[in-house]
């Protein structure tokens, strides 16, 4: 846990590897001391098709999948970890947004074959 899914807009692919989001995603997690190496999972997803606004920004919005439990201070330093990653990338008008979202314990099911 958790599971980090990097969805973001295809013209940034001229300008910005893929590995380049899931690496600051990764260190992002990683610095929150909530995870392990291990249990960070990433995935990331290129839109061909969006809007934001009247216009087509660039964009990279992440969402964090977490475990239940968390404190809002843990989920906010989390979200703030991932952000400053992002940033640190130094994109150029693009909009960047984290957010994270509790899975509850009690229905959450995994198996690993």
């Amino acid at each position: 846990m958790p599971h980090c899914i990097i969805e973001y807009s295809e013209g940034l692919e001229a300008s910005t590897a893929p590995a380049d989001l899931i690496n600051a995603v990764f260190q992002g997690a990683l610095s929150s001391r909530l995870f392990t190496e291990a249990d960070i999972k990433i995935r990331a997803l290129c839109y061909k098709h969006y809007q934001t606004g009247s216009k087509q920004q660039e964009f990279v919005h992440v969402t964090l999948k977490i475990l239940s439990g968390r404190t809002i201070e843990q989920r906010c330093n989390l979200s703030e970890a991932i952000l400053k990653e992002l940033q640190a990338i130094e994109l150029s008008e693009v909009s960047l947004t984290v957010e994270v979202c509790n899975m509850e314990k009690s229905s959450y099911a995994k198996a690993v074959l």
